[in-house]
Order: C-alpha cells, then structure tokens, then sequence
C-alpha cells in the first residue's frame, strides 16, 4: 500500500460548497431509507363495542358516542400516523452537485487520501485491515473506504470496525461522505469518481 500523489480535478474536487444543497440531498436520502411502517389505530379499529355510552340527555354527564372514541385512555388516535413511503424525488443534477460538494468539502479540509490499493489477502482478515489504517495513521477516525468495485474479502475484513465504512463507487453518497473524517480512494476508484461524475 502506498499513498499516490495526485492532482484533484477542480470539476469535481474544486466547488464551491453549498451547505442548503448538502442538507437537501441528505433530506432525501433520509427520507428514502425510512421504512414507514409506524401505525396506530383510529377510532374504526379499536376493539370495543360501538354502543353509546350513556343516554344522550338526562344523566348529567357529557355526550358521549362509544367507548372507543379518541378522549377516552385506550381509544383510537386521532391522526395518527398510517403505513406511508417518504419517498421523493430529487433531480438527477442536485444529487450530483451534492456528492461534488461533498467530495470538494473533504479536499478543502486536506481529508482526502489517494492509496494505490488495499492489500488484504485471499481471505477476510480484520487485522489486516487494522494495520491498512494504522499505516495510514487513521486508526482513531472515522474512515470511508472507496473502492472500484464491490470486494467481499474487503468489505468483510472490514465490517467488525465501528469506526469504517466500505463502498464501491457506485454507492458513494453524500450522508456517508459527511459522516467521515476522512475519505480513502484506491488509484481505480478515483478514475471511476471521475467517470461517474463528470459524464
């Protein structure tokens, strides 16, 4: 493993930073990954008789429908939230201008570091992922590590670190981008960043 020296594209490593853009495209992807499975149960659904109460008049009490009504502990819930999909979409251009943003946020900070490739071996070993970043001084950060493409042998040795995340380059985002400290690119990933987003 060996950090290269390379000259960033200003296309997309030299924008200026736009926090409202960062913030919209991290509102999306949120908004994408929300399962939206939350329920309560109206008025309808609740498992009570719907016989009235009481006699409208003459008892002294307050007109009351059935036992389920939303007043009463244990009734239903009035607009309260149903199964849903927070999905929305955001155009293509924005969520490329965030990712160039973000990328150039890191750069701008000095938290980008081109290596020439990640050695782990045949078979998944998690030391050897620590000695990858203590080689780089980056064992006390929180690291993403973007690769050309999906590696199993990698993305394994990898996964038992808290503070590491593993991506291909096709699955770099915004969201992940800002949570680490610093980024790490092979050589190969960097020409694919390129490609993705400078076509």
């Amino acid at each position: 493993m060996k950090v290269l020296d390379v000259e960033l594209k200003p296309e997309v490593f030299g924008l200026e930073v736009k926090k409202h853009v960062l913030w919209e495209v991290v509102k999306w992807q949120l908004a994408s990954r929300r399962q939206g499975t939350h329920s309560t149960k109206t008025r309808g659904e609740v498992s009570y008789s719907g016989r009235k109460l009481l006699p409208q008049k003459g008892t002294g009490n307050a007109r009351h429908g059935d036992r389920g009504a939303n007043i009463f502990v244990g009734g239903g819930v009035a607009h309260g939230p149903k199964p849903r999909d927070y999905y929305y979409n955001l155009p293509k251009k924005v969520k490329k201008l965030g990712l160039k943003m973000a990328l150039s946020l890191r750069a701008k900070e000095n938290n980008l570091v081109v290596v020439d490739e990640v050695e782990i071996g045949g078979v998944p070993k998690t030391k050897k992922a620590i000695d990858f970043l203590k080689g780089l001084g980056l064992e006390k950060n929180k690291v993403l590590l973007v690769l050309p493409q999906k590696d199993d042998i990698i993305y394994k040795s990898f996964r038992n670190l808290q503070g590491v995340r593993v991506l291909p380059v096709e699955g770099l985002n915004v969201y992940d981008i800002l949570w680490a400290d610093k980024i790490v690119l092979t050589g190969k990933a960097l020409d694919k960043v390129y490609e993705r987003l400078m076509s």
